[in-house]
C-alpha cells in the first residue's frame, strides 16, 4: 500500500510531451481500436501514436489546459477528477488498463474541464487531436469507436454523480468498483482489476480502512473476491445494483 498521500491537482506537476517515446510492439496489444483500422490507416497512427511512463502524482491533463492529444491507458490506473479551485472537489472515475479518454473535448477542441491524475506509476499512449480528426474523416470502424465511446461515457457521468450523493461507503465502493470493470470502456481489464485499496480510496473518496471494510462486506455477499494485488469480480450485475443491509 503506498503511505504517502496523492499530491493535490492543484500543485500537481503535469507530463511534458518531450518525456514521451515511439510506440513499440507490445504498447500496440493493448489498443482496442487498432483493428478497426484498414492498413493506411494503421500506418499513420503508429507514425503518429506517443507513449509516456507516469509517475504517482502527476497530471496527464489538467482543467484550463487547450486539448492536444487523445489518451489511452496501456498500463496502471488514472483518476479523471475536477478541480479543487472551481468548487467541492469531484471524482468522476477511475481510467484503468484500456481506457480511452478525452474524445468529447477533442471533437470540439475545447480545454480541459477535468484533471487527468495518476494514482501509481502508469503507461499512457495518445494520438495527436489532427490524426483523432483525420480518423473521423475517413474511418467507419473508428466512428463507431468513437460513438461507442462518448454513450458509454455518458451513462457513466450520470452514474458518477449518483455515486457522489451515496451515503453508505459500502455502496459507494461497489458503484465505483464496478464502474472499473466496464467492458466496453476499459476492455483490457477483465474480471480481474490490479488496484489497492489505497488506490480505491482515493477514487471514492474513503480512507483505506473504510474501503477495507467494505471490499471484506462485498465478499461476504459474493459479488467480488479480494486476491493478492487486486480485486475479482464474481458477478459484475450484482455489484453494480448493491444495497447494503
Amino acid at each position: 500500500m503506498p503511505s504517502r498521500l496523492l499530491p493535490p491537482a492543484t500543485g500537481a506537476a503535469t507530463v511534458q510531451p518531450s518525456r514521451s517515446r515511439a510506440s513499440q510492439p507490445e504498447d500496440l496489444r493493448h489498443i482496442p481500436w487498432l483493428d478497426r483500422l484498414d492498413e493506411s490507416e494503421r500506418a499513420r497512427v503508429l507514425g503518429d501514436l506517443r507513449v509516456v511512463h507516469v509517475a504517482p502524482g502527476e497530471l496527464v491533463c489538467r482543467v484550463g489546459r487547450p486539448v492536444t492529444y487523445w489518451f489511452g491507458v496501456i498500463d496502471g490506473l488514472l483518476k479523471m477528477s475536477n478541480d479543487s479551485t472551481l468548487g467541492v472537489p469531484i471524482t468522476f472515475t477511475g481510467v484503468p488498463p484500456g481506457g480511452w479518454f478525452g474524445e468529447g473535448t477533442v471533437l470540439k477542441g475545447e480545454v480541459y474541464r477535468y484533471n487527468i491524475q495518476a494514482l501509481r506509476k502508469s503507461v499512457v499512449a495518445g494520438i495527436t487531436a489532427g490524426t483523432f480528426h483525420w480518423l473521423l474523416d475517413r474511418s467507419i470502424g473508428f466512428n463507431r469507436f468513437v460513438m461507442m465511446q462518448l454513450n458509454e461515457r455518458l451513462g457513466q457521468f450520470i452514474a458518477a454523480r449518483e455515486i457522489d450523493r451515496l451515503t453508505h461507503p459500502d455502496e459507494r465502493v461497489a458503484r465505483s468498483l464496478a464502474a472499473l470493470f466496464h467492458p466496453l470502456l476499459y476492455p483490457g481489464v477483465g474480471e480481474w482489476l490490479r488496484i489497492t485499496q489505497q488506490e480505491l480510496g482515493y477514487l471514492v473518496g474513503l480512507s483505506r480502512q473504510r474501503v477495507n471494510e467494505a471490499l471484506a462486506s462485498l465478499q461476504a455477499a459474493g459479488v467480488i473476491r479480494v486476491e493478492y494485488g487486486g480485486v475479482r469480480v464474481r458477478d459484475l450485475a450484482a455489484l453494480r445494483a448493491y444495497r447494503s443491509r
